[in-house]
């Protein structure tokens, strides 16, 4: 066999190409093995996640929990599993998006109106319009504004959601103590939570309590929705809104709705399955009648869900906290006109 030429001699071996763990404009990814510590002890993994994983889009995040990319302590886990000082969480290769100089300003420093603070606890009364933090297609939201405005904070998380539709009454705690302690509430349905809600018609006087099973899923445009299913379905979750009616207009009715379940969009899919949407909703509502009234006179082009009252126990002293909101401006004067 001939032997290689002086020339291929000369030739430097080939090289292995490197793996490719990274698209053309975004950082570099690897396996990531982060300890839980302090700050962290007692989160849910899938928060956790998002805050390690900032510029990751949050279904994503989700997907590579439910494929078991995500190990805490060498074993698979879920997305509710609450992390422990000393976990080893493992963090698969997940591409994120350079900084760049137009977007790491993105977002603006904003404070909001504040119903109550002290040293562990925020509560705001949100506007309609914001959404509580960003994610799909949402550059930002109220907890990445507030973060900005407050650099000196150590510690700043949204305790729940509301709607980016929704405005009202929104808690952020300022210690991981406090979150972990109204998280709880929150989950053993705790606290008291109670909406102003105007619907299209005349609500039914004898309605004052819906206990159907909702379904999350996806729309034909891969968006969130959520519907009404037997008890029985897979993946239904009971859910129970009690309704009592505050003012009737002919048109529409004004309610005072409380929630007993927490579930996603939960109000709004209760209320239109029972015939009386919300006016302005612009995913479960009366798409013309919403597009009448934004245009007409009184132009009115939000959604009518307000979070005014929330009420729980102190993470710190045990004593009981009821934080109001007044209805928005425009929500007053629709009602006034």
């Amino acid at each position: 066999m001939a032997g290689r030429s002086i020339e291929d001699k000369k030739k430097p071996p080939p090289s292995r190409k490197p793996p490719v763990t990274a698209a053309l404009g975004t950082a570099p990814v690897a396996v990531r093995l982060v300890t839980v510590d302090e700050g962290s002890e007692g989160q849910r993994l899938d928060n956790f996640l998002l805050r390690e994983l900032k510029g990751v889009p949050k279904t994503h995040v989700y997907r590579v929990i439910r494929a078991g990319e995500v190990r805490v302590n060498k074993g698979r886990a879920q997305a509710d599993t609450r992390l422990a000082l000393g976990d080893l969480v493992r963090i698969p290769p997940v591409r994120v998006a350079e900084k760049t100089p137009d977007s790491a300003g993105a977002a603006p420093p904003r404070e909001f109106p504040v119903l109550f603070e002290d040293e562990g606890l925020l509560v705001i009364d949100k506007p309609a319009g914001t959404a509580v933090h960003g994610g799909s297609g949402v550059s930002f939201g109220v907890i990445e504004q507030l973060r900005r405005a407050r650099p000196q904070a150590k510690f700043l998380e949204l305790v729940h959601r509301l709607d980016k539709e929704t405005s009202g009454v929104l808690v952020l705690a300022k210690k991981r103590s406090a979150l972990t302690h109204l998280q709880d509430q929150f989950r053993g349905r705790e606290t008291g939570k109670t909406y102003a809600a105007l619907v299209w018609g005349d609500w039914p006087e004898k309605l004052k309590v819906i206990d159907q099973a909702l379904l999350k899923g996806l729309d034909a445009r891969g968006e969130r929705h959520v519907t009404v299913v037997d008890a029985d379905h897979e993946g239904a979750k009971r859910s129970i809104t009690l309704v009592k009616v505050v003012k009737r207009m002919g048109w529409a009715t004004l309610l005072d709705v409380t929630i007993k379940t927490g579930r996603t969009h939960q109000i709004r899919v209760h209320l239109a399955e029972a015939g009386h949407a919300i006016v302005g909703d612009p995913k479960y509502g009366d798409f013309d009648k919403n597009r009448e009234l934004s245009r007409g006179p009184k132009r009115f082009g939000r959604m009518f869900l307000h979070a005014r009252r929330l009420q729980f126990a102190h993470p710190a002293s045990g004593e009981p906290l009821v934080c109001e909101a007044a209805l928005p401006g425009e929500c007053s004067a629709l009602l006034e006109g």
